[in-house]
């Protein structure tokens, strides 16, 4: 009876259980060019604030026409942040995002 009772207690908790159990994180697609759209272009593409405030340092100022740019340097600049750019968490950026970013803009303009 008490066997009974535990397997019918273990089949009510499923539900729950299936509810606390973190989602699958989809798979990190590895295109360098559409992670650089969807985590950065909203500030570095070519009407972004921040190409037009970086205008202001750095010619050209759009990162896409950068030839200037290793891996290292853009992994660094993301995560410390670099004057009015905000540091990047790896929770809007993980560091498999980022590195293939980093490493489509280090091969320049000649990319696409």
């Amino acid at each position: 009876m008490s066997r009974g009772l535990i397997l019918l207690g273990a089949a009510a908790l499923l539900p729950v259980a299936a509810l606390a159990t973190p989602q699958a994180r989809a798979p990190v697609p590895s295109d360098g060019a559409a992670l650089f759209r969807e985590k950065c272009g909203m500030c570095h593409g070519k009407v972004g604030m921040g190409t037009g405030l970086l205008a202001r340092r750095v010619q050209p100022a759009e990162l896409l026409e950068r030839t200037d740019l290793t891996a290292e340097y853009v992994i660094q600049a993301a995560r410390t942040g670099i004057g009015n750019m905000p540091a990047i968490p790896r929770g809007e950026a993980s560091d498999a995002q980022l590195r293939a970013i980093a490493q489509w803009l280090a091969l320049g303009p000649k990319r696409r």
